[in-house]
């Protein structure tokens, strides 16, 4: 199925690894011009590097998206070749703090990191949408924000609020041709988690091999209907349907792909 993402111009932030490279790499794959956006100017570079080497067309944008200078310098290097068609709000931190551990600054530090951030990115960019008459804007966001636990209370309430502006975005660009959506993802397999659930593995009982560790570690920890983690793929996938035309009756929408973790309807 042709998505008609060819030529259109795509910011991913967060892309120098992780769901955001999967991300950026599927927009390259389908067409799209990618701007990989990252701190790390090495990372960023391997990462457009590697999609030039598939075939696809890609670009970089370096800076730190906490601070309205930073988000300046991404935006004038996103848009050096060009508006920007598509952003995914994907950057973001969750440092891993309970209720207990988490202070007034954490809360706001993690504020700036995964909410402000994307708005600075929206406030810069969606004008530029409407000199065009389309666009699309795109959340990353989770089921977390839907039922949070008692673990990360900072990452998750900037969940709910990425799906929450999400929906007023939708509403304050009615009949503009740009469309505000969310894509929820669920327990996501990429490197570090690996790592990570690998290492509690052997204090948990989980078994030795990958396949039993993913299987008892996801019934453990997020139950789901399918039984193992999302792929960063599988997001990516969602967020290519609603980057392009075939999704333009959709917004102010979360997609959710979290193997039916999230019970019921939202």
């Amino acid at each position: 199925m042709d998505l008609q993402l060819t030529d259109k111009r795509a910011l991913v932030t967060g892309s120098s690894s992780g769901l955001g490279e999967a991300i950026a790499r599927a927009l390259a794959a389908e067409g799209a011009d990618v701007v990989v956006h990252g701190r790390d100017r090495g990372r960023t570079e391997a990462v457009a590097a590697a999609i030039r080497a598939d075939g696809g067309s890609a670009h970089v944008a370096i800076g730190d998206l906490t601070s309205d200078p930073g988000a300046d310098t991404v935006a004038e290097a996103a848009l050096a070749r060009g508006p920007i068609d598509i952003l995914v709000n994907n950057a973001g931190a969750y440092p891993h703090r309970t209720w207990k551990e988490a202070t007034a600054e954490d809360w706001r530090e993690t504020y700036e990191a995964n909410v402000t951030s994307g708005v600075r990115m929206i406030l810069r960019l969606v004008p530029r949408m409407h000199e065009r008459g389309w666009g699309r804007v795109i959340q990353i966001g989770g089921g977390l924000a839907l039922q949070p636990g008692a673990d990360l209370p900072h990452y998750t309430a900037t969940l709910a609020a990425r799906h929450n502006l999400t929906v007023s975005l939708a509403r304050e660009l009615k009949g503009s041709g740009i469309t505000s959506n969310t894509v929820a993802p669920g327990a996501i397999l990429v490197d570090a988690v690996q790592r990570y659930l690998t290492d509690l593995a052997p204090d948990r009982g989980w078994g030795e091999t990958w396949e039993e560790i993913e299987r008892n570690a996801i019934e453990e920890l997020v139950p789901n209907d399918v039984g193992r983690m999302g792929r960063p793929e599988e997001i990516a996938g969602a967020v290519l349907y609603l980057s392009g035309p075939l999704a333009d009756y959709v917004t102010g929408t979360t997609l959710r792909v979290d193997g039916g973790t999230v019970r019921g309807v939202h």
